[in-house]
């Protein structure tokens, strides 16, 4: 089952709005008594798009299907021609599926960058 995104996905110097998302007024990160608008916002796109990576080595069950991890924001991302697709910061898991797959593969590869495939 799809878990539904709720939180708002703004960010602002890489902080992530922890409002609901829709919103309305300024966004804000709990905790740090930093807030901002739209206006102020970062661009959408997670600033690991663009870089040159490998895919990440896969599980036996496939997963991460190809993708690679980015550097910025751990997500697993498609790759055009070695080079990361743009795409916004991971915001969790998709649904509880995803979030099994991401914690074997972390917990099988560690975490890396993506410049070298780790061993198992």
């Amino acid at each position: 089952m799809a878990t539904a995104r709720i939180w708002c996905r703004s960010r602002s110097a890489g902080a992530v709005c922890t409002r609901p998302t829709g919103h309305p007024g300024l966004h804000n990160r709990v905790g740090t008594g930093k807030m901002w608008s739209d206006a102020a916002a970062d661009p959408p796109w997670c600033g690991g798009s663009g870089t040159r990576t490998s895919a990440a080595p896969s599980l036996p069950g496939g997963f991460p299907h190809g993708r690679a991890v980015c550097p910025v924001c751990w997500g697993f991302v498609a790759l055009e021609d070695g080079v990361l697709e743009d795409h916004d910061a991971f915001a969790g898991p998709a649904d509880d599926r995803d979030a099994a797959d991401r914690a074997a593969w972390f917990n099988t590869y560690g975490w890396f960058d993506g410049a070298a495939a780790p061993s198992p």
